[in-house]
């Protein structure tokens, strides 16, 4: 199997070039990335538990799913495909806004990416591939919001950042 490459990208989400996914994670390099929300009829948003063997975050809680598209891939394209790899479901998808950040891991790699994010509406339980996902769980922003100040090594990086400065795009 060959390794996954992501897209490089300028600060203006130009490509300009692919690389590697492990190496553009060592060497910290801005990459594009996506994120997804999905939300029930209740408002609830599905949360993901990253499963024990992922090469950073592990355990980890975070948005619905999150990975990097492919070459020519647009980015609702790459969110329809990574649900469904990850959860098992499809639903429509609704670009909201896009941002850089960057994390660094103890593990040596750094998450340096712009982020596409997402949102979506389904009303059912995943099917969660074991490989990708740990255990997933409904909650409504308020919750998620006290939890996470109570408890934010519980998070993804990138899901609290989300959440802290654009709480306001994915509560709509």
């Amino acid at each position: 199997m060959t390794e996954e490459h992501v897209i490089l990208v300028d600060k203006n989400d130009k490509q300009i070039g692919l690389m590697p996914k492990m190496e553009a994670h060592e060497k910290a390099l801005l990459h594009r990335a996506f994120s997804v929300f999905v939300f029930n009829d209740d408002g609830e948003l599905m949360l993901q538990q990253r499963a024990a063997e992922k090469y950073h975050s592990p355990l980890l809680w975070t948005n619905t799913c999150c990975s990097h598209q492919r070459d020519g891939e647009t980015s609702l394209e790459a969110g329809k495909r990574r649900l469904q790899e990850e959860m098992g479901f499809e639903c429509d998808l609704k670009e909201v806004f896009s941002f850089i950040y960057q994390a660094p891991f103890d593990n040596g790699l750094t998450e340096h990416e712009l982020d596409h994010v997402m949102v979506g509406h389904f009303n059912d339980n995943p099917k969660v591939n074991k490989e990708e996902v740990q255990d997933f769980k409904w909650m409504t922003l308020q919750e998620v919001k006290v939890d996470m100040e109570f408890n934010p090594d519980n998070y993804t990086a990138w899901f609290q950042i989300i959440f802290e400065k654009y709480y306001n795009f994915i509560s709509k």
